[in-house]
């Protein structure tokens, strides 16, 4: 009677010890190919963070354009101040965030502030027409300052790319007015930079002040204006970067209207690139 009981015993620690031998092999096969793929990942990862330090200097805090090769240091240069311009920061919510009419009417109100003086999308059209410019892209471009409605005065140098969408830029503009500067990723050049007032103490001794204005007795017809201008001299640009207003007449040379209706700062800017593109036949 014992005997087919020992018999199924048998049996069963057979089957047990099978159960384990194919279990141990699966788990030893499973932990091969555990280390292919973690030797494979590791290969890969290697890979990835090699490409991203070959393309550390490509990529930075804020696009840097190539500088064009064909320009001289002799040639004269050119300069844009950008006056009022409404770059304000505002703690919305958690955020600080550039404030403008479209997004932040609402908290505008509510601390009695007109939203129609709060346009950075103005500056932000005027710094495409300069950047965009074949004027700038010949190396032509010296500088870009740019004073807010506040007061604050910062550069901008003239081989950045900058931001297409407003998004971007009004990102750009919080970063800049909170950490005072702005460096490309992997280099110690300032990109933006907040300086001191006045801007005259960056300017160049020969340079020759321009201020453009509607509201200017003096007419000028712009191309010509331009063409005969001193080439001794470095021509700066003082246009304004509000929705309504104008700009001081205080330390400039000159003082002109180039059209007899207001012209938005962006289609002044052009008129004012394209008129020193004849003159420096770019």
């Amino acid at each position: 009677m014992g005997r087919p009981h020992a018999v199924k015993w048998r049996k069963k620690q057979g089957k047990k010890r099978k159960l384990e031998e194919t279990l141990a092999s699966t788990s030893g096969e499973e932990e091969e190919e555990e280390l292919e793929d973690n030797e494979q990942r590791a290969v890969e990862e290697e890979e990835k963070d090699g490409d991203k330090e070959a393309a550390a200097d490509e990529i930075a805090g804020l696009p840097v354009v190539a500088r064009p090769i064909h320009g001289s240091k002799k040639e004269k240069g050119v300069i844009f101040v950008l006056e009022k311009a409404c770059l304000e920061v505002g703690k919305v919510g958690k955020n600080f965030q550039i404030l403008n009419s479209d997004d932040h009417s609402n908290y505008l109100r509510k601390q009695n502030r007109n939203p129609a003086d709060y346009r950075p999308d103005i500056i932000h059209q005027a710094l495409l027409a300069i950047f965009d410019s074949p004027l700038t892209k010949a190396g032509r471009l010296q500088a870009v300052y740019v004073r807010t409605e506040k007061g604050v005065l910062f550069e901008i140098k003239p081989h950045v790319r900058m931001p297409r969408t407003f998004k971007r830029f009004c990102g750009l503009m919080s970063q800049l007015l909170q950490k005072l500067s702005i460096t490309a990723v992997g280099k110690r050049e300032k990109m933006l930079n907040v300086i001191k007032n006045p801007v005259s103490h960056h300017l160049p001794v020969d340079s020759q002040r321009i201020g453009l204005s509607h509201s200017s007795e003096k007419s000028v017809n712009l191309v010509d204006f331009v063409a005969n201008a001193s080439e001794d001299s470095t021509l700066v640009f003082v246009v304004g970067a509000m929705a309504h207003g104008m700009i001081d007449k205080e330390n400039l040379d000159d003082f002109v209207s180039i059209c007899k209706d207001p012209l938005s700062a962006a289609c002044c800017l052009n008129r004012i690139c394209s008129a020193l593109e004849q003159k420096y036949n770019i």
